[in-house]
């Protein structure tokens, strides 16, 4: 599915990681964790095509297609989705006026407006978000927990087949969290799409159980391992002894 050979990227000018190497097969979960500042965000945003970061050597293969020629339209054409710590708000476009139109880009045919508004509506429910979200501009006036289950609506609506969360967890209160993480478990017992997941904490992980754990270190991994790997990071921090990298 995915895989990064001896990437090095930099912004601004300064090298934020090197050497970095990651391999991710169909429906796996990984997670990246790390200390502040460090490089997490930088991963996938790389991967997504963000044009504030520079990739100076190496490769990502996505599908056996190198990714690094394509743009960040052409890569969410392919299944790749990016569910930022901040989502944007964009005036002046509602959810349903942009949903609408990447499906049939995606599709290349006319969206079945009955079944797209059912699918819609069936999805706040699921989400425990008013229906009149669906009409409203993207994340405009929105809190912080408003706006990462509007991000999972466009996920249910768009099925990713590669889904990256850059700490979704961030800010969202125990009830929130439960929602946004049963409604990614559930979409990926449906759709079964690979998940990265960039975190700090452990609760997310309770629910959305990963493969792989992977701790970044000077813009590497350093170790990888499992859930264990988290909890223990999360109880003792990274200066822990975790050994050489797996």
């Amino acid at each position: 599915m995915l895989k990064i050979n001896n990437l090095i990227v930099k912004a601004d000018n300064k090298e934020i990681l090197h050497d970095f190497n990651l391999n991710i097969n169909d429906g796996e979960i990984h997670v990246i964790m790390g200390p502040n500042g460090i490089g997490k965000s930088t991963i996938v945003n790389t991967i997504m095509g963000n044009k504030n970061y520079e990739v100076t050597e190496g490769s990502i293969e996505y599908n056996n297609e190198d990714l690094l020629k394509m743009d960040t339209t052409t890569r969410a054409r392919k299944g790749l989705m990016l569910i930022n710590q901040s989502p944007i708000a964009i005036e002046g476009v509602t959810n349903a006026e942009m949903l609408r139109s990447a499906i049939q880009e995606k599709n290349q045919e006319k969206v079945n407006i009955f079944e797209f508004n059912k699918k819609l509506q069936d999805i706040c429910k699921k989400l425990d978000i008013p229906t009149s979200f669906i009409h409203r501009n993207i994340n405009d006036g929105m809190s912080g927990g408003e706006r990462k289950k509007n991000e999972l609506m466009h996920m249910w609506m768009l099925e990713p087949k590669f889904l990256m969360l850059d700490e979704l967890d961030s800010g969202l209160d125990v009830d929130a969290l439960k929602v946004c993480s049963n409604s990614i478990m559930e979409y990926y017992k449906e759709y079964k799409p690979s998940i990265l997941i960039i975190t700090h904490h452990t609760q997310i992980l309770d629910i959305i159980k990963p493969d792989y754990v992977h701790i970044i270190k000077d813009g590497t991994i350093c170790y990888t391992g499992n859930l264990e790997t988290a909890r223990e990071i999360e109880n003792q921090g990274f200066n822990i002894n975790l050994g050489q990298t797996k």
